[in-house]
């Protein structure tokens, strides 16, 4: 195991490379190029820049969050292979400068929700927070609306407001999309894409849905340990695997998570570790990692992923905004770095114990 952080790079992230050097056990970063477009390609030269910045700073990129996959693909439009063709040059080009790890996600208009992005909590600190009954007395359209003046003067992934600008249209090219017709979508993007993986030994490690249940109509997929087994059984490769987010999947009270861990045995590429504190099973806020401070039990968690032999790269998910930080919601340094260490912590306490028994 490798621990993490995620950095949107020096021109979006209030956190520095070089604070996030000093977090003890961090040694890489996962991150991405975020200002390209989804069908962009994206170049050697801009991945190498990237690359040199950040092992100027004494770390190194250990994945790619995210690619982002254009709508065309997603719903199967006539255009898409032209934008298949785009992600598997993109997927060369970083192959060839020795990247082998590529977070993505599948899911239509919304890339994840959230009803509040400062919900306050009994210790003073906000977190990101979701309610069904807020999203149910929405309208959709107006859904960036709701939470634009929490986002601290940061653009948050998912919600670039450009593509939120689109929203209107965005649902009109899902209105005919459901779940079997994602599945087809995504088999057929990931069946062109696995001969480059393949090559490069690229692993394709897609993440989970967030909240893990239907939103607004639209189709979600990544959502259980069934739904999750058919996408790896419909392209039965060892290159298409899964982001193991305890955060996304956790939504579903439902989800036992260490069992869908030790069922992916072999396909977890990277984790993202996070706890939740629920209210009622649809109201739910982002805790600290701790486990008494959430609904999750994190050693149970870690120990699963100990016990399946995991050696891929894993990030404390989103933080609270704790000691007066301004940063994007869930991504500032303070309780991300608290949470690092935490979890390195509990790996370290695992195998310590594994090794005497």
């Amino acid at each position: 195991m490798e621990m993490t952080l995620r950095w949107y790079g020096s021109k979006f992230d209030t956190v520095t490379l070089k604070q996030i050097r000093q977090i003890p056990g961090v040694t890489g970063v996962i991150t991405t190029l975020y200002d390209t477009e989804p069908g962009e390609v994206w170049s050697r030269e801009r991945i190498r820049a990237l690359i040199d910045e950040v092992e100027a700073s004494g770390l190194h990129i250990s994945g790619i969050e995210s690619v982002n996959i254009h709508d065309a693909i997603k719903t199967g439009a006539p255009e898409r292979d032209q934008y298949i063709d785009n992600y598997i040059e993109t997927l060369e080009n970083l192959g060839k400068e020795g990247i082998h790890l590529v977070c993505y996600n599948f899911m239509p208009v919304f890339d994840w929700t959230r009803t509040e992005l400062a919900r306050v909590r009994p210790d003073g600190s906000t977190v990101l927070a979701y309610t069904q009954e807020a999203v149910d007395a929405l309208d959709p359209t107006k859904m960036f609306d709701s939470i634009a003046g929490d986002m601290n003067g940061t653009v948050m992934p998912g919600w670039e407001p450009e593509r939120m600008a689109k929203v209107k249209d965005l649902f009109e090219m899902y209105k005919d999309i459901d779940d079997d017709k994602l599945f087809d979508n995504l088999k057929y993007f990931l069946e062109r894409i696995m001969p480059v993986c393949d090559k490069y030994d690229i692993n394709m490690a897609i993440h989970p849905d967030d909240p893990a249940w239907s939103v607004f109509g639209l189709p979600r997929i990544i959502i259980n340990k069934k739904n999750i087994h058919r996408m790896m059984d419909m392209v039965d490769n060892k290159h298409n695997g899964v982001t193991f987010c305890s955060g996304s999947y956790g939504t579903n009270l439902e989800n036992d998570l260490p069992d869908m861990i030790r069922s992916l045995k072999g396909r977890i590429h990277f984790a993202h570790v996070r706890n939740l504190k629920f209210h009622s099973p649809t109201n739910f806020e982002e805790a600290a990692h701790l486990s008494s401070d959430g609904t999750f039990d994190m050693y149970e968690i870690m120990k699963a992923l100990y016990d399946i032999g995991f050696d891929g790269p894993v990030r404390p998910d989103h933080g609270r905004m704790i000691w007066d930080e301004v940063a994007m919601p869930g991504y500032g340094l303070y309780d991300r770095a608290l949470g690092a260490t935490y979890l390195n912590g509990l790996w370290e306490a695992i195998a310590k114990g594994e090794q005497q028994r």
